[in-house]
């Protein structure tokens, strides 16, 4: 599998308002459940309002569009992950996954993928 490494940092954080987020932002991913509305977007672009945040993430995509029918993906890459004391937060679109570590994990999170086989390369 190829892996992309986002070049940008990323923050986590719960908004307390659909009205809080900057559509216009370059990268964020949107989660709004009946009980919180997650963001994920880059750390400069965290909303003044958020009610909770949590810096220093970085980012692998997945790299292609993946079909729905295909499994085990997240479950592969989370597993060499864990297995090397490494957390993730994970964020799926329609069409890739993208798994997020804490940026002090990242370069060991691309050795350990890269150990595992799968080919890590720099987002363009």
């Amino acid at each position: 599998m190829v892996l992309e490494r986002l070049p940008y940092s990323l923050t986590v954080c719960k908004v307390a308002h659909v009205g809080d987020l900057a559509l216009e932002a370059g990268f964020f991913f949107v989660g709004k459940t009946d009980r919180e509305i997650s963001l994920v977007c880059e750390t400069e672009d965290v909303p003044a309002g958020a009610v909770e945040r949590v810096d220093g993430w970085k980012a692998f995509r997945v790299c292609g569009t993946l079909d729905f029918s295909l499994v085990g993906i997240l479950s592969e890459l989370s597993g060499i992950l864990a297995s090397n004391g490494i957390g993730l937060f994970a964020v799926s679109t329609y069409d890739t996954e993208y798994i997020l570590v804490r940026e002090v994990d990242f370069d060991r999170a691309s050795g350990v993928l890269s150990d595992a086989g799968h080919e890590i390369v720099q987002a363009r």
